[in-house]
């Protein structure tokens, strides 16, 4: 039996242009279209959804090789960071498990 990892980023994101949830929705979309078609994540809002400016999302990777999950969900934030520079990343977490 082969060996399974499964890798967790949760990311606080804060986004202060935002005006109301509609605004807040167009931002988050494209980021968790982007966390799955470009790192294969599988990508959720799980917290602050009734706030206008903040926004908690869970990423969630699994494979056989734990480095591989570190390093990814690692660029993922890099990603986020870059092409999203509206958003401001208040905190991040891997959890290996």
């Amino acid at each position: 039996m082969s060996s399974l990892s499964i890798a967790i980023l949760t990311l606080h994101l804060y986004m202060p242009e935002n005006r109301s949830l509609k605004q807040k929705r167009g931002m988050i979309k494209p980021v968790l279209a982007k966390l799955h078609r470009d790192f294969n994540l599988s990508v959720s809002e799980i917290d602050h959804l009734n706030s206008w400016k903040e926004s908690v999302l869970a990423c969630v990777i699994i494979s056989n090789d734990a480095v591989h999950n570190q390093q990814t969900l690692q660029k993922a934030v890099t990603a986020i960071e870059t092409i999203f520079p509206n958003i401001t990343i208040l905190e991040e977490n891997i959890e290996l498990l």
